[in-house]
């Protein structure tokens, strides 16, 4: 049952028409802008009033004409001679009769008072200082007059029951609201052709102040009848100081204030198409209040949740929507459509289809400790509630936001499935009954889901997290290469969490934005003994320098000033006009030169120039990039297996180049041995050069040929023979299905596996009579889904006869790539100096060379992109 809302008639006792106001009236502000002054029927926070006419030329407010959202163009009066639709109550009494009388609880008033100011002394201060609008200053009183002859005054004062028509940021009313309501808006992605545009920074606080977008600024006032039972015949409006707009009055019989919404609150809707809440067009709205979201229900596998690891992935309900809300106790929710509904959200409350406010949620502590120290660790959070909804703790985002570069908490967005990374202990207001955790750390502890029930008894969750697969005993420390955005502390918070020793945060610019520049200082590893941490998690911030053609480099590592530019070349990467100035292959030897590590980030593209680095031998390492997580990309190994096949030991590590909460830190990432000393910064980038890493997912192995790790090179004679290959390899998150091995970019031999199995290890015995490199590859897949490559470890190299492999078709392409980036520089690359130009054109042309040299000496020969090259 809806409330009753009465709109008052001032019809007959309005006193001045809004298009003829003039200096002698009110203030030269009003006067200019009295454009902005609102007259017709509106609906005010769900309120009805029936302001004074319009003369009928005039446009009602967005509020008239759609109940679900609020104006944006006040109503502007026509002409001087239309009739009076304002009471302006300045020099004498107004008198209201209320015919029949009321008994209503509230009155509603929608008025606003001229502007006052404060006169300064001398010295420019003010004092006593009320501030503006002057606190507390009586403009006029409202006299109610009951039939027994009761009079009750109210005085209405300056920011407490009205205000002037625009005030200060900060000097907002204390019992009086603008008359526009605050509500959600899209961000970028969402918005619509005729929907308000907000900049970006404003989509990211996902909601309008009240009052937003009106230059003048309308105030309700709800009065509270102190004697309801009483029958109110009149009011009385009296000036005091200054002059007051009194626009309309609408008497209500509200349960609580009118104008106080409640707290946020949750319901489920069924609707066979999706709902939008924004804007005028909205399906969904509420009356007295405002919906915050709209999200489609989530369907887990509750009754699996806590059995055997698996891709925790929810379905999204195609016709159940979850509708996220602050309203009223009396608002009305209205859906449009095919099937349109408008019931109180009472009703839905009644029907148990809301849940329950979040004061009526239970305050529960959740402590995630390592089982054998009984201390708190990092770790990455999930916990949703029976209509699968995620639940953020108290300082978390409720929707994470995994768009490019917005507004970033220490969360992931997998798909739909939500989580917050904690340190060791978080705070949350829990629904009472089922929730269900998940709680995981990296790839070597079995992810723990739990089915909890929430009462009064729980205050605290406790879990306890064991490794159980012993890669980090072994020496094996992880690293993610390639990540972007976060701040330090947030990185070393997410590798920790995510079991990533080692976070490379990378500094960059992307035409005229740049990122993470002051948190580069060419010396300090967050999180090392040596900076308070305890040296088990490290981020150190780099830079990846960049250019869209010629490609782009990960400069990790390296000590003293930043290598610059970040980025050259123009567009996409550098600002447009900027010359082309260095090639990757010189921001890879000035990182070596300092001391750092100088790595091809996402290979292969931008496929070009960085295949002179590696033949140059200027690159530390290629990436195996994650951009989502559908597998380690056949092609990108394509792309890798070109140079191993020429003999070039490139060593892979694995990065993410996260760049949104979509991603998360160590989606994939690089498993590198240290042995025979401590774990470090500088250790690790000692064993990545050494080549004695692997790649993963999530499969971890142990792989040796002839007793050697990766990165080794085993020297054989011309007549070849045997080498023996051993290994061992354990998933706790994706189950392993396949292990190959790989020879020189084909698969040798293969051993499929049984997912259900946590681990597996063999053993083959390889013929070699050439030059050859081998390695590890890894598929698996989750049940249901695809089989994806999963892991791969970099490679051993056997030389037979002193010789390095060599194939022909590979070095021609790695030619061409060469030369393909000499066409550019030369044709339509911005140009800086001739002196930086020929530089550049020399990095290529010794590239070229040196490859050039060595297919020559194998009587190889080929097609140049300019001319064609014989034999001499």
């Amino acid at each position: 049952m809806t409330i009753r809302k009465i709109p008052i008639n001032l019809r007959s006792v309005y006193n001045k028409n809004i298009a003829a106001l003039t200096v002698d009236d009110c203030s030269q502000t009003v006067v200019a802008n009295r454009h902005h002054l609102l007259t017709g029927e509106q609906e005010l926070w769900g309120i009805p009033f029936l302001l004074g006419p319009d003369g009928g030329a005039a446009e009602k407010s967005d509020a008239a004409a759609s109940p679900g959202s609020e104006p944006t163009s006040p109503a502007v009066p026509s002409v001087a001679a239309d009739p009076a639709n304002v009471i302006l109550l300045k020099d004498a009494d107004v008198h209201i009769p209320l015919p029949g009388g009321v008994h209503d609880r509230q009155l509603v008033f929608v008025h606003a008072a001229d502007f006052k100011e404060s006169p300064a002394q001398p010295d420019g201060m003010t004092s006593p200082m009320l501030g503006t609008p002057r606190l507390g200053e009586v403009v006029c009183t409202y006299v109610l007059n009951y039939d027994d002859g009761t009079r009750v005054e109210v005085p209405i004062r300056r920011r407490y029951e009205i205000s002037e028509f625009n005030t200060a940021w900060g000097e907002n009313s204390f019992e009086a609201v603008k008359h526009l309501k605050p509500f959600a808006i899209p961000d970028k992605s969402l918005e619509r052709e005729g929907m308000a545009s907000y900049p970006w920074g404003k989509t990211q606080i996902a909601t309008t102040f009240q009052g937003e977008g009106s230059p003048m600024h309308h105030w309700l006032y709800a009065l509270e009848n102190p004697y309801p039972q009483k029958l109110l015949i009149a009011l009385t409006l009296h000036p005091v100081d200054g002059a007051a707009f009194i626009f309309g009055i609408t008497g209500a019989n509200a349960s609580s204030h009118p104008l106080r919404w409640g707290e946020r609150k949750k319901l489920k809707l069924k609707s066979a198409a999706a709902l939008n809440h924004y804007g005028k067009e909205a399906d969904i709205y509420i009356d007295m209040g405002a919906v915050i979201s709209v999200t489609p229900m989530l369907r887990y596998d509750n009754e699996r949740w806590c059995g055997a690891s698996r891709d925790p992935q929810p379905v999204p309900s195609a016709d159940e929507w979850i509708v996220e809300y602050t309203a009223h106790p009396d608002a009305c929710l209205h859906v449009r459509g095919a099937r349109p509904v408008s019931l109180p959200i009472r009703e839905w409350e009644r029907r148990g289809e809301a849940e329950f406010g979040e004061s009526q949620t239970l305050p529960v502590r959740l402590r995630v400790l390592e089982k054998s120290t009984n201390k708190p660790v990092a770790a990455k959070v999930h916990i949703h509630g029976r209509w699968g909804e995620y639940v953020a703790p108290v300082n978390g985002h409720r929707q994470p936001n995994p768009r490019w570069f917005e507004d970033y908490g220490a969360e992931h967005v997998n798909g739909f499935h939500y989580s917050v990374y904690i340190n060791g202990e978080a705070d949350y207001k829990l629904p009472r009954g089922e929730v269900f955790l998940e709680v995981t750390k990296g790839l070597e502890i079995t992810p723990i889901r739990k089915r909890i029930v929430i009462d009064e008894h729980t205050s605290e969750i406790i879990v306890e997290l064991e490794r159980v697969l012993p890669w980090r005993q072994k020496g094996w420390v992880t690293a993610d290469t390639h990540v972007h955005f976060l701040s330090p502390q947030t990185a070393l918070l997410e590798g920790e969490a995510e079991g990533v020793n080692v976070v490379n945060l990378l500094t960059s610019q992307w035409g005229e934005m740049f990122s993470n520049i002051g948190d580069f200082d060419g010396k300090t590893t967050i999180g090392s003994v040596q900076n308070g941490g305890t040296g088990e998690y490290l981020v150190r911030v780099g830079t990846e320098n960049r250019q869209h053609i010629l490609g782009h480099i990960s400069l990790l590592g390296y000590e003293g000033s930043m290598i610059l530019p970040l980025c050259t070349g123009g567009p996409d990467e550098s600002a447009l006009g900027d010359p082309l100035e260095a090639t990757i292959t010189q921001w890879a030897r000035m990182c070596r030169e300092k001391f750092g590590l100088a790595v091809l980030p996402h290979l292969p593209n931008p496929r070009a120039e960085g295949a002179a680095s590696i033949v140059l031998g200027e690159i530390d390492a290629v990436e195996i990039c994650s951009f989502e997580v559908s597998g380690i990309s056949p092609y990108s190994l394509s792309d890798w297996y070109r140079y191993l096949n020429c003999g070039y030991q490139v060593p892979a590590v694995a990065g993410t180049d996260k760049m949104s909460q979509s991603t998360a830190v160590g989606t994939i990432r690089t498993y590198s041995l240290i042995r025979g000393e401590p774990f470090t910064y500088e250790s690790w980038m000692r064993s990545v050069r050494k080549g004695l890493t692997f790649v993963t997912y999530g499969p971890l192995m142990d792989f040796t040929v002839n007793g050697c790790e990766a990165g080794a090179t085993i020297e054989m004679a011309a007549s070849g023979g045997t080498v023996d290959v051993v290994w061992h390899a354990a998933s706790v998150t994706v189950p392993i299905t396949r292990i190959e091995l790989v020879v020189n970019g084909e698969q040798r031999e293969c051993k499929t596996a049984d997912g259900e199995q946590p681990s597996c290890a063999g053993a083959w015995t390889v013929n070699v009579s050439e030059s050859c490199w081998i390695a590890l590859r890894i598929r698996g897949a989750y049940p249901g889904q695809a089989e994806i490559i999963t892991a791969h470890s970099s490679a051993v190299f056997v030389k037979v006869d002193g010789k390095p492999a060599f194939r022909a078709a590979d070095a021609v392409t790695i030619l061409e790539q060469i030369e393909g980036s000499t066409a550019y520089i030369k044709t339509l690359a911005t140009r800086a100096d001739e002196r930086i130009f020929k530089q550049l054109l020399d990095t290529l042309h010794s590239a070229h060379s040196a490859l050039h040299r060595r297919m020559h000496e194998r009587h190889i020969y080929h097609r140049h992109a300019t001319h064609e090259h014989h034999r001499h």
